[in-house]
This record gives C-alpha cells, sequence and structure tokens, in this order.
C-alpha cells in the first residue's frame, strides 16, 4: 500500500547554455505539479537563477553543467568541436552525479532538457530536444554522420525522447525537429511556452507605452556585443524601446536616453505584458524564444547567435516562410530590418499540452495511477 500512496518525484534539469532551456522548461513543470509530481529543480547560473524566480517554493539543487567558452567571432561550431573532448568528459561527469542525487533525493523520474549526461539504468527517464538533426557548417560535413549517430546512441538511452514541436508539416523547427530518420521511442508534445494562454487573458500589469522590445539572451560575449550593437542604432531614432538583458542575477533598471528603457530581467508575467504592448520583437533566433514569440502572435526580427549553426538555420527557415524576417548579427541595420518587417506577419501558435499531459500520464507515476 506504501508504494501506492507514495508521491513520486521528478528531477527537471535544463541545459545552463543560456535560459531559453529554463524558460520552456516553465510549462513542463507546471504539469508534472498538476500531476502530482514533487518536483526537484537541478540547475546553474542564470538558468537557476531564473527558475528559483519561477518557483520560489519548489526544491533546488544547484548541478553545474559542461562550461563552454565562445569565440567572438563566426566560428563557434567549429570551436564547440575541438571542445568535443571536454563536452564528453562533461557527459560523464554529470551522469554520475545523478546516480547520487537519485539516491539522495529519492527521484523517480529524470526530465533532462537537453543535458545528455542524465539518463538512468535505474529509474525512467526523459530527453527533451527540438535538434534531432545536427547542423554542421561546410567545412565540418565531413564529420556528420558520426555526429548524428553519436546523437542518437546518447538519446537512446533514455527511456522517451520528447521533442516539443508539432509533428506535422516539418513543425515550427522544420529538419533540425523531422529528419529523415526518428528515433523509436520519439514522442512529439507540441510547441511549449511559459506564456500558453497569456493573450486570451486580462492585462495583469499596466506597462507605458513604446514600440520596440528588445530581448537579449545567449552566451557571453555575443550577448554583448549585440546589445552595445543595438543600443548604438538605437540612440539615432527617437523609437521608444524596452531592452531586457537577459541577466537573471540582478534587479536593475535604467533609463539609457529619454526613449529607451533597459531591464537586467523581468519576471515572466510582467515581461508578458511587455510583449503584448509591443509593436515588434527584436531577438535571437533561439527555438525558445520563438515559442515564446509565437505563442503571443507578435512580429518578430530575428537576429542569429554567429557561428550558432541551429539559430542560422531558424532564422533562414522562417524567413523563407515569409512569417519572420531576419538579418545577420554583422550585417544588421535598425531601420532597414523594421522596414522589411512589415512584409513578415508573424503567426500565432497556440498549444492545450494535450500531447504532454498524454505522456506524463502514460509514464505510470502520476496522481491518475496512485489512485
Amino acid at each position: 500500500m506504501e508504494n501506492l500512496t507514495k508521491i513520486p518525484s521528478v528531477l527537471v534539469c535544463p541545459l545552463d547554455w543560456g535560459i531559453g532551456h529554463a524558460t520552456r522548461s516553465v510549462p513542463v513543470i507546471r504539469h508534472f505539479l498538476e500531476h502530482g509530481f514533487r518536483v526537484v529543480i537541478a540547475a546553474d547560473r542564470r538558468p537557476l537563477a531564473f527558475l528559483r524566480l519561477e518557483f520560489p517554493d519548489l526544491e533546488f539543487v544547484r548541478f553545474p553543467g559542461t562550461h563552454i567558452t565562445y569565440p567572438q567571432g563566426s566560428l563557434m561550431l567549429l570551436k564547440l568541436f575541438f571542445q568535443g573532448p571536454k563536452l564528453l568528459w562533461g557527459i560523464y561527469r554529470e551522469h554520475k552525479q545523478l546516480r547520487k542525487l537519485i539516491a539522495e533525493k529519492r527521484i523517480d523520474l529524470v526530465f533532462s532538457d537537453n543535458r545528455y549526461g542524465l539518463w538512468s539504468k535505474e529509474i525512467l527517464s526523459v530527453f527533451m530536444t527540438h535538434q534531432l538533426r545536427i547542423n554542421v557548417p561546410g567545412s565540418l560535413n565531413l564529420f556528420t554522420p558520426l555526429l548524428q549517430r553519436l546523437n542518437y546512441t546518447i538519446i537512446q538511452r533514455y527511456t522517451e525522447c520528447w521533442v516539443p514541436d508539432f509533428e506535422n508539416h516539418k513543425g515550427l523547427a522544420g529538419e533540425l525537429s523531422h529528419p529523415a530518420r526518428l528515433p523509436n521511442h520519439l514522442h512529439y508534445i507540441g510547441t511549449l511556452s511559459r506564456f500558453s494562454g497569456a493573450r486570451h487573458q486580462a492585462a495583469l500589469y499596466e506597462v507605458p507605452p513604446f514600440e520596440i522590445l528588445i530581448l537579449l539572451s545567449g552566451p557571453e560575449p555575443q550577448r554583448t556585443i549585440l546589445e552595445e550593437a543595438l543600443l548604438g542604432q538605437l540612440q539615432h531614432t527617437d523609437l521608444k524601446t524596452v531592452v531586457v538583458r537577459g541577466i537573471t542575477e540582478r534587479r536593475e533598471e535604467r533609463k539609457f536616453s529619454e526613449h529607451i528603457r533597459i531591464f537586467s530581467h523581468l519576471e515572466s508575467e510582467i515581461l508578458q505584458e511587455y510583449l503584448r504592448k509591443a509593436l515588434v520583437v527584436i531577438c535571437r533566433s533561439g527555438y525558445s524564444s520563438i515559442m515564446d514569440i509565437a505563442a503571443m502572435g507578435k512580429k518578430a526580427i530575428f537576429i542569429p547567435t554567429p557561428g550558432q549553426t541551429e539559430q542560422e538555420y531558424l532564422a533562414r527557415y522562417l524567413k523563407s516562410k515569409k512569417i519572420y524576417f531576419s538579418m545577420s548579427q554583422k550585417e544588421f541595420d535598425l531601420i532597414y530590418a523594421l522596414e522589411m518587417s512589415k512584409n513578415y506577419p508573424g503567426m500565432v501558435l497556440e498549444n492545450d499540452y494535450k500531447l504532454l499531459k498524454e505522456r506524463i500520464e502514460k509514464l505510470g507515476l502520476g496522481k491518475e495511477d496512485r489512485r
């Protein structure tokens, strides 16, 4: 009888390269809680700071990832390639750490958002990713089959693989989430956004009128480089602009000029009101940002992180569909981009989370299984 009434525990662990993986984990955490799970969040750096703000009553464990250094130029993937041994060692290290956490925290299920070392032979484990297909630049095409094989070999160690996209029509992520060959334990769960349903809600906060919302995110030094470039162009205009720097560990607000307000970070409920009021959003083409913007039905201009082939692909793909305008960071011209974006209407993409609920229920651990 004890086992029938035991509250199951899930360890939620997002990748800590920026906060995108943490933001898209928010609806997953909410649904685990609705299904009666005790949720323990294992994270580090900005994802840890972000999730503490979103879920102050949950239990947290600092779980360091592999710290990767990024170049200032456009050779990011090449530099990541040469840090391959470091990444593999990090996967091995976090796998060993996981075994201790399972015992210490009495974990029944592990949910990993792109953390490759978090499978377990002892309990159920779920790996979530939208990047089933590994994109590499032409100079490294020789290694594509090897990287793809390695990617699937690790994913197959998990009980299930969840893809935050829709199955039909190549979804929102195109070939990244719809490659020719799929893992045999894959399940599409629909797009994920912490702002799901917010378009239909009454405004929670009053925000002053403005035109452009800039959302900065991602690895340094590229985050700072883009911030400085955009502020440099904005100061020569009178466009009313709000800049959110994506620095979750600070609580700072300041006026850069008469028409530019800067926040280090905004909590989700407040940020959704700025998204609601913005005429256009400028941000990286990270997949989590794209899902948030689609959930709010906003127009957007994307600037992919230089050398990050996933973001470059997503920006090209959505631009080719005439949905969102994008420009490279090197060539970015604010006034030109704003004018061109008038021809790209954006989209509204909503998810009722039926598929996610089904997957959680089929794990056989939730409250409906303990009745």
